[in-house]
């Protein structure tokens, strides 16, 4: 690439720095022990490499070779380095001043030098783009890349310079200014970072794509997708981001109006459709609000020829599906194909065996919801007004204590689930410890020092003295409530690790360690001993003893560290969550009205139930959502035998139980 310009000689002394440099914003790449190997090269073998440079205001602006220029400066300023003054002259190669590539040709002459600082890169592909009209395939060419790496590093570049500004001085960590990359608007990403550090606050990335989520929609987004053609017609304001994907619909009340009608719109289809009296929409489905509202359900009918033949040829799919569900190597993703195709056929095989009762259709309605990036609908409801009040009326659920309410009977969790929990309990602990360093330090310490000078069994078997970090074995590892995972996080950024440097020898690593202050260790001792640590949940209360008095002492409430979330109640039978909304959480009559829903439908009302309580819950419904856990997770109060793990066969349930 270099080959086409002129080379020349050019005194040192007439060599000044070009701003178009991509490494002409990190001051530290030049400071003089980041380049003393290349100082100490140049001095003996002189400069191996031209540099690029271009005529700039009568000097010559070194647009490639920056950190060689900074060695050279060096030797002039060093007396003891011989031949090297400002008139010396060194080998370089002139860019046309009308180049229109500077920028590129800087980046491609620093890529195959020193590692550059991962923002200069932002920057510079950024730069490339705005400046030089380059596209992300050709740039990606260029480098030899690919174009979603320079799609990814385009977006970063463009975050607000106050924001770059922090990462680089390490305010904020890079993770962090990532997630303002989320909005294309500089003047939103600054007002967010502005309010989110106001307070001395400190920045995670999860806080920011939070707030930003309040500042419009991705086009790429499902919602986005859905409303785009309506809003851009209707003239909505749209933050365009270089990359398309990543532009942002800035109106959010536009959006939800937009989304408001085609929600009413589908409702009304359906309504149509299946022959009901009313629609509805609303964007976001309030199943606290919707609780006064009934629910009417279709009855049995006596399917025709053509109907059986159908419902005999599900019957069979079906059977074969169950066998194929069974299969213990099955992969997540397949499983989770024949699950929706099992939901797919039963329901197709209850149309064809149900059908709603004339007085029913006439009372009911249909509501359209946005859930889960699609439109979803909520049919046969009954609005208060229009709920039959008569007992034993037909499919209404104005009878709570008929015959459809359900029967959920007992819950029992199988071993692989108690498993699994004891996983999520460990890293809750973790989390407590490593948010309480003077309590953990003091743990660790006094088993280090009992186990050493005492006599016989260790104190406890929970925490590991050889310092390993503690495998967390999960069969579902990538869906469990990240609580816990972003406060030991939160917790590693907040160390001290300037002693941990790996260029240094093992002494003086330790002589540093020895300098920091007693709070900076009790912070690294805690973080250690939280990432070695096992669940003692299970174990011989004898034996360990002491972790349980611990564990209550420093997570009295483990849902402060742990939330239940839409995996755990996949995994519990759809009667089991039913006993818990309507016995354990007081939520009677949701229980009932959901008892006909799917078990996905009310995993979805768990999931969004616990993730933010409603706000019209009572104040004892909204305590025990607060509180509730498997009894096996709890850290006061229950017994290590009352949280023995079942066998994987249970008892059979009544008849209701395994009909849900």
């Amino acid at each position: 690439m270099t080959t086409s310009f002129a080379p020349l000689t050019v005194a040192i002394g007439d060599l000044v720095a070009h701003p178009a440099n991509v490494r002409s914003n990190a001051p530290e790449t030049y400071d003089p022990e980041n380049i003393a190997h290349l100082k100490a090269s140049i001095s003996v073998l002189g400069l191996l490499q031209p540099l690029l440079v271009q005529k700039l205001d009568g000097k010559y602006a070194v647009l490639a070779g920056g950190r060689r220029h900074a060695a050279l400066k060096e030797l002039i300023a060093d007396k003891a380095a011989k031949g090297f003054t400002a008139k010396t002259k060194v080998d370089c190669r002139l860019v046309p001043e009308e180049s229109d590539v500077t920028t590129a040709l800087s980046l491609a002459e620093n890529i195959t030098q020193a590692p550059m600082n991962a923002i200069d890169e932002f920057e510079a592909f950024a730069r490339m783009m705005e400046v030089d009209g380059q596209t992300p395939e050709t740039i990606a060419k260029t480098f030899g890349t690919t174009v979603a790496a320079v799609k990814g590093r385009l977006r970063y570049g463009l975050i607000h310079p106050d924001i770059r500004a922090a990462a680089r001085a390490k305010v904020i960590t890079l993770d962090t200014m990532k997630a303002f990359a989320e909005h294309p608007s500089q003047e939103a990403q600054r007002e967010v970072f502005e309010a989110l550090t106001k307070d001395g606050g400190y920045l995670q990335a999860y806080t920011v794509r939070q707030a930003l989520k309040s500042r419009g929609v991705q086009v790429s987004d499902d919602l986005g997708a859905f409303v785009r053609a309506d809003y851009e017609a209707r003239g909505g304001a749209v933050a365009a981001d270089l990359l398309e994907e990543h532009s942002v619909l800035e109106d959010a009340a536009l959006v939800e109006t937009i989304l408001l009608e085609k929600l009413g719109a589908a409702a009304e289809e359906a309504r149509m459709r299946l022959g009901f009296a009313w629609a509805d929409a609303m964007v976001r489905y309030d199943y606290a609000t919707m609780a006064d509202y009934g629910r009417v359900y279709p009855g049995p009918i006596e399917p025709d020829e053509t109907a059986q033949k159908r419902i005999d040829e599900i019957t069979a799919e079906l059977e074969k599906l169950q066998l194929e569900m069974e299969d213990e190597d099955l992969e997540d993703g397949a499983y989770n194909a024949l699950y929706d195709r099992v939901d797919a056929l039963e329901e197709e095989a209850r149309d064809l065996q149900e059908a709603y009762s004339a007085e029913d259709l006439a009372r009911a309605g249909v509501i359209a919801s946005w859930q889960g990036g699609q439109v979803t609908l909520h049919v046969g409801l009954v609005r208060p007004e229009d709920t039959v009040k008569e007992e034993g009326a037909r499919g209404s659920s104005a009878n709570p204590t008929g015959e459809e309410a359900p029967d959920p009977g007992e819950i029992t969790y199988p071993a692989s689930l108690a498993e699994d929990l004891k996983t999520e309990r460990a890293m809750a602990l973790g989390a407590a410890m490593a948010l309480y360093p003077e309590a953990t330090l003091d743990m660790t310490l006094f088993k280090l020092v009992s186990d050493v000078l005492a006599s016989g069994m260790s104190v406890t078997q929970a925490i590991k003295i050889d310092a390993r970090k503690e495998y967390r074995n999960h069969a579902k590892m990538d869906e469990i409530d990240e609580t816990s995972l972003e406060q030991v996080a939160a917790a590693h950024d907040m160390l001290d690790l300037s002693w941990l440097d790996d260029s240094r020898r093992p002494a003086d690593q330790f002589a540093a360690f020895r300098a920091l202050e007693a709070g900076e260790k009790a912070k690294l001792v805690a973080y250690a001993t939280a990432s070695t640590t096992q669940s003692c949940f299970a174990r011989d209360r004898q034996r360990d003893s002491l972790m349980h008095a611990f564990e209550i002492e420093i997570m009295p409430d483990i849902r402060a560290h742990w939330t239940p979330n839409a995996a755990l109640f996949n995994r519990f039978k759809k009667a089991w969550l039913l006993k818990i909304l309507g016995e354990d959480l007081g939520l009677a009559q949701e229980a009932v009205t959901l008892a006909s829903s799917s078990k996905k439908e009310i995993v979805a009302f768990c999931d969004k139930l616990f993730a933010e309580p409603f706000a019209t819950l009572t104040d004892t419904q909204r305590a025990a959502v607060a509180a509730w856990c498997p009894p096996m997770m709890q850290t006061a109060g229950v017994a290590c035998d009352e949280a023995e793990p079942t066998a994987e066969n249970p008892e059979p349930e009544s008849e209701v139980a395994q009909a849900a």
